[in-house]
């Protein structure tokens, strides 16, 4: 039996990936589990597995090549299975209409529906639409078109490359045949659903000579006109924000909306998720009014937010080359990711920052004190370690610092456990793992794991779980020097703490100066949640406890 292997889900918010590393070649024999590729997301190098044995019969991407979620990396056929069967059009997985070439009257097709003709011929022809590529991707650019009229293709083979906002990917046709027509040009923009090819094809190839299935008509789709999301007669026809009636959210997240093709057909093309629309009708159906006034409302909150950050909005470069000779690269997946997420952690949060010095000379002392019997376990005790373990003490004595904020519904999210992320400094930029349960790891434990994480962040080898799931962070930038900076924070936390290098200062303490080796602290919090009264308390407490490493053991 031939097998299609798919690209998994590779976790939260994860939809892409650019192939690192092909682990296999065509004839290979191969077991399951066994790793086929590496791909390389925006968060880390992951290795993809096989969910079948078998034998690779075809590989379907390149490397270097974008790959979504869903996407097919090869063919296999299953070990000890029989001989691959013709495919049927159920199993093509693309939105397609079916037309006969003597039929004088072609019906249309819905969506979730497709038409019996009476076909007394092989031949049949389909029309190849633009699947979906991925979450809030509803639009590309045709790049290029990689097949010509006449030409004969299989399944699986690339017809077209997009580009859209994340990638330009290839598209592949999901059914063998000959391209009978192209129905768009390079440089014109489709959408999801949108013909692409119309592909004659015939029932030796897996196309049925007949299909048991009911015909829908599609009701013509009434224009959308955007209104003044702010201001003006049209919000107040609608009496402002739209609120949703509690009956109405009854709806279980797994649940399909219940709305009509040609309901789901106008969500889509205006961008709106049509599970999050809540219905009018009986039994919650929705109907194309309900999605206008779901984006209207959406739109209103788009604008209130587009007025709060106007002072940010993006301006056009100038013309570098006229001053000279520039060079252009593109980000790396890391960088971009890092840019887009700081960009919106910093548009969305009230950043402020509490700054303060712990006094850290006996606490040095105790550290090369106990340093060497750490590295003996395979770890290393570093500042960094030791205020892993003051965090998860301070972050129980102040909830409001293990927490998230909601803004959605107006809820806070305080966090039951103790997970802190470490920025990592490598060759693709910025990582920050994350040691899960920190409060109930000892000092040795917690400098075995960190010294491992970062060595796996140099590496490229850590996992997508291994960057998941914090609830606070540290960046030590001691190593490199400075006296103080103001790090981001990595949102959804609401605090994240920055450490600079140490320093010998003349301190007035008991009467008369004295050298003391003084840590500068800065502390970066979430105001929507954190007071500045909460931030200096917290920080204090925090230098507190490093000045006087003993107190610790009594809040533990």
């Amino acid at each position: 039996m031939a097998v299609e292997i798919k690209l998994p889900e590779l976790g939260e918010n994860i939809t892409s990936g650019t192939l690192a590393r092909l682990l296999v070649k065509e004839g290979d024999h191969i077991k399951k589990d066994q790793p086929l590729i590496e791909l390389e997301t925006d968060k880390a190098v992951v290795e993809v597995p096989s969910s079948h044995s078998g034998v690779v019969t075809r590989i379907a991407v390149k490397e270097g090549e974008s790959i979504n979620v869903g996407q097919t990396i090869l063919l296999l056929e299953a070990a000890g299975s029989p001989a691959p069967k013709p495919i049927q059009p159920e199993a093509a997985g693309s939105k397609m209409e079916l037309k006969t070439e003597k039929t004088a009257a072609e019906p249309k097709i819905s969506q979730e529906k497709t038409v019996s003709p009476a076909i007394s011929d092989a031949k049949v022809s389909w029309m190849f639409t633009l699947p979906e590529l991925g979450e809030n991707v509803l639009t590309g650019t045709v790049s290029k078109i990689l097949v010509s009229t006449g030409e004969a293709v299989s399944k699986g083979q690339s017809v077209l490359e997009l580009e859209t906002e994340k990638a330009v990917i290839e598209i592949p046709v999901d059914f063998p045949g000959t391209i009978k027509k192209i129905l768009i040009n390079e440089g014109e923009v489709i959408k999801i659903g949108q013909n692409i090819l119309e592909i004659l094809t015939s029932a030796e190839a897996g196309i049925p000579s007949k299909i048991a299935a009911e015909i829908s008509s599609k009701p013509e789709l009434p224009p959308f006109e955007p209104t003044s999301m702010v201001t003006g007669k049209k919000e107040e026809e609608l009496g402002g924000m739209q609120t949703v009636k509690p009956e109405l959210m009854s709806r279980r997240p797994d649940e399909p909306a219940p709305a009509a093709p040609a309901v789901r057909r106008f969500a889509r093309e205006i961008g709106v998720d049509v599970q999050q629309v809540a219905g009018s009708g009986s039994g919650g159906r929705i109907s194309i009014e309900d999605v206008k006034n779901y984006a209207r409302s959406a739109g209103s909150q788009q604008a209130v937010s587009r007025e709060i950050l106007k002072g940010v909005e993006t301006e056009e470069l100038p013309d570098f080359t006229r001053w000279g000779e520039v060079e252009r690269q593109p980000m790396s997946k890391v960088r971009e990711k890092t840019a887009r997420h700081l960009s919106y952690a910093w548009a969305t949060i009230p950043h402020v920052t509490q700054f303060d010095k712990a006094d850290i000379t006996d606490l040095e002392q105790l550290r090369q004190r106990f340093s060497k019997p750490v590295e003996a376990a395979g770890g290393k005790l570093t500042i960094t370690v030791i205020l892993l373990k003051i965090i998860a003490v301070a972050l129980k004595r102040f909830p409001q610092f293990n927490a998230s904020v909601d803004m959605d519904r107006y809820e806070i999210i305080y966090k039951k456990y103790i997970n802190i992320g470490v920025a990592a400094d490598t060759d693709r930029g910025l990582l920050v793992p994350v040691i899960k349960q920190v409060d109930s790891k000892n000092l040795t434990q917690l400098s075995s794991e960190l010294t491992e994480l970062a060595q796996k962040a140099r590496d490229r080898k850590l996992t997508l779980e291994e960057m998941q799931g914090g609830n606070f962070s540290i960046s030590n930038l001691g190593g490199i020097g400075g006296t103080g900076f103001s790090p981001v924070v990595n949102s959804p936390e609401v605090a994240i703490l920055g450490v600079s290098r140490s320093e010998m200062q003349q301190v007035y303490k008991d009467g008369e100066y004295r050298s003391r080796l003084m840590l500068p602290l800065s502390l970066s919090y979430d105001h929507r949640l954190i007071d500045g009264a909460d931030a200096a308390r917290f920080l204090r407490w925090v230098a507190e406890s490093m000045e006087q490493p003993f107190r610790i053991l009594l809040e533990l």
